[in-house]
C-alpha cells in the first residue's frame, strides 16, 4: 500500500517529520522503499545527476517519463513524484499533457512544478482535475540563469513574498511545497502559517520534512553541497571495489573455479574429435 496525499496529511498534523529522497531508477528506488522512504523524488535533478549536465534545464518530458516509470516499478510503498521539466507547465494544457503522460505511462502519483503566485493558476488547474501538485519555492534550479545558485529570500521584501506564493500555493491546492535554499528562521516561519507540510532542503530544520539528492546522502561524488550530508563514502567504496576487479584481472586472479561453468571432460573431448 502506497503513501497517500492522506497519510502526509496527518504525518503533518501530527508533527511526524517527512523523509523524502530522490530515486532516478529501478534498484535505487527499490533500496529507498526497502528503507521506508515514505517521498521519493524523480527530480529534474537527474540531468545533472545522472546525464552529466550543467543545469536541470536539458532534461526532457521523456527522459522525466523513462526515468520515473522505473522508479515506479521498484517501489512499492512509496508515494512517487516526478518534476515537471522546463517549460512543460507554460500553459494549463502543456502542465496537462506533462502530467497526463506521467500519470498514465510511467505511473507516478503526483507531480512537482517550481514558482509561485504565477503558477497558482496551473496548480489549480491540474488539482481539480485529479493531479496531485507539490510545489517548489525559494532557490528554483530551473530559473538558476536568473537567480543564481544561493540563498533566496534573504531581505524582507522577498522573504513576504515568499511567504504570500506558499499561501497561494496551498490554497490553489498544492499538498506540500519544497523550500529550497531558504533561510532556517523564514522557511520555520512559512511551515506554521501552511495546513500542508513543507519539505526543506538547505531550509533548516522548521520544516515539516526534508529532501536529498541519492548522490550527496551517498557520498556518490566527491563534493556535496553545504547543506547535504553524506550518510556514507559509497562513490569511495566504489573506487576501490572497481580498482580491485581491474588488478584482479590483470593478474589472473580472477576468474577463479568458483566463477566457472564446467563440462564433463568425456563431452569435449568427442567435441574436440
Amino acid at each position: 500500500m502506497r503513501t497517500t496525499l492522506l497519510d502526509i496529511r496527518k504525518m503533518k498534523a501530527a508533527g511526524r517529520r517527512i523523509a523524502m529522497l530522490t530515486a532516478y531508477d529501478y534498484p535505487s528506488a527499490k533500496l529507498a522503499d526497502r528503507a521506508g522512504v515514505p517521498l521519493l523524488l524523480v527530480g529534474d535533478s537527474l540531468g545533472m545527476v545522472v546525464h552529466g549536465h550543467e543545469t536541470t534545464l536539458p532534461v526532457t518530458l521523456d527522459d522525466m517519463v523513462r526515468h520515473a516509470a522505473a522508479v515506479v516499478r521498484g517501489s512499492e510503498r512509496a508515494l512517487v513524484i516526478a518534476d515537471l521539466p522546463f517549460l512543460t507547465y507554460a500553459t494549463a494544457d502543456d502542465a496537462a499533457a506533462a502530467a497526463r503522460r506521467l500519470m498514465q505511462e510511467a505511473g507516478v502519483q503526483a507531480v512537482k512544478l517550481e514558482g509561485g503566485a504565477h503558477v497558482a493558476p496551473i496548480v489549480r488547474h491540474l488539482t481539480q482535475f485529479g493531479v496531485p501538485v507539490m510545489a517548489h519555492l525559494g532557490f528554483t534550479p530551473q530559473s538558476q540563469h536568473t537567480l543564481g545558485v544561493r540563498v533566496q529570500a534573504k531581505e524582507a521584501a522577498c522573504a513576504k513574498r515568499l511567504i504570500e506564493d506558499a499561501l497561494a500555493l496551498e490554497a490553489a491546492g498544492a499538498f506540500a511545497v519544497v523550500l529550497e535554499l531558504v533561510p532556517a528562521s523564514l522557511a520555520a516561519e512559512v511551515s506554521k502559517r501552511l495546513r500542508v507540510p513543507t519539505i526543506g532542503i538547505g531550509a533548516g530544520a522548521g520544516c515539516d520534512g526534508q529532501v536529498q539528492v541519492w548522490h550527496d546522502l551517498l557520498g556518490l561524488f566527491e563534493t556535496s553541497p553545504r547543506h547535504a550530508k553524506r550518510y556514507a563514502e559509497v562513490g569511495a567504496a566504489i573506487d576501490q571495489a572497481l580498482r580491485a576487479y581491474v588488478s584482479d584481472v590483470e593478474d589472473g586472479h580472477f576468474p577463479t573455479d568458483a566463477q566457472s561453468a564446467r563440462m564433463d571432460p568425456d563431452e569435449l573431448a568427442r567435441a574436440l574429435a
